[in-house]
């Protein structure tokens, strides 16, 4: 997983290796933490096997000691303790982080970095997606979830009209346009980001279908109207305030794909939403990061998906 940090933006750089579960939960701590488009975490299996590495980017220099107390809440002192900070030239750590990024699968969707575009299989409908662009290469727990619940949404129903609020790197508009091969509305609040989303649009030849404009939320004229199929893919405390606005951009019959979320987080969204007539249909868990389908009405969820093995994330 890698998400964060334009490219060329880098000066500083955090290396540590450890197990994979310290890796995952560091990496995710920085990624909750820190404002996306200035840092970013990557953690990924060492050549052993066994050991796992952590790399940390910064585009200004951190404060070695903040971050040291955020890895030791995750994981303990002595860990927090072996991290080694470091500058860098700002043009080396793209290189770095693509060698631990692997094609990520959901159903026919295969979401891939240029290194990787000639493991597709025949069928395969690839979204290409470099990796430190901006939020958003599949990888992480949150994206992956999406993805997989876009999947399972299509194998019963075409979704209409899609809106993607928070888009990042388009990766989700794209993948639904790629899908579906129809127009996916979609914003982001950071400009750096929607231009990534214009680039990797046109990269994946879903450029008539995705142009992502700049927007707080909704707040644009290109995102108006209703939709059958919301994606956010944001943080809690901005899904919370969002409710009103994404409740009121939803037809009738209405599916919301949610994530960004932690475990912790998730009670307070589901009442966010619920006070908007939403009720939860069903949850993947993957790498600790929930993902959440909602539906208008009181239907009662179904059992919780726990994702991190049911589906193969490597080709």
């Amino acid at each position: 997983m890698l998400e964060g940090l334009p490219p060329n933006g880098a000066s500083h750089v955090l290396r540590l290796v450890c197990d994979q579960r310290r890796a995952r939960a560091i990496a995710d701590i920085i990624v909750e933490t820190f404002d996306p488009t200035e840092t970013a975490a990557a953690a990924f299996e060492e050549p052993d096997g066994v050991s796992w590495a952590v790399e940390i980017y910064f585009a200004e220099p951190p404060d070695e000691d903040e971050i040291r107390e955020l890895i030791a809440a995750v994981s303990d002192a002595e860990t927090a303790q072996a991290a080694r900070f470091e500058q860098i030239a700002k043009q080396d750590w793209v290189q770095n982080a693509l060698a631990g990024l692997k094609p990520v699968r959901a159903g026919r969707l295969v979401v891939h970095g240029s290194h990787d575009r000639g493991k597709l299989r025949a069928n395969d409908i690839g979204v290409e997606i470099e990796a430190a662009l901006a939020f958003g290469t599949g990888h992480h727990g949150t994206t992956l979830g999406c993805l997989r619940m876009l999947d399972s949404i299509l194998k019963r129903r075409r979704p209409q009209r899609v809106l993607d609020v928070g888009s990042g790197t388009g990766v989700l508009a794209i993948a639904a346009a790629r899908l579906l091969r129809q127009t996916v509305a979609c914003g982001d609040i950071d400009p750096v980001a929607v231009e990534t989303a214009r680039a990797n649009a046109r990269a994946n030849a879903a450029g008539a279908f995705v142009r992502p404009v700049v927007a707080p939320g909704l707040r644009h004229p290109a995102l108006v109207g209703q939709y059958d199929l919301i994606f956010a893919n944001i943080l809690a405390k901005p899904l919370r305030l969002l409710a009103p606005s994404i409740a009121g951009a939803a037809a009738g019959g209405a599916e919301l794909v949610l994530s960004g979320l932690l475990a912790r987080d998730v009670p307070g969204v589901l009442a966010a939403y619920r006070g908007q007539g939403f009720a939860l249909a069903r949850r993947y868990d993957i790498d600790g990061w929930a993902t959440l389908l909602l539906r208008r009405g009181g239907a009662q969820p179904l059992p919780q998906d726990d994702d991190d093995d049911d589906e193969d994330d490597d080709d």
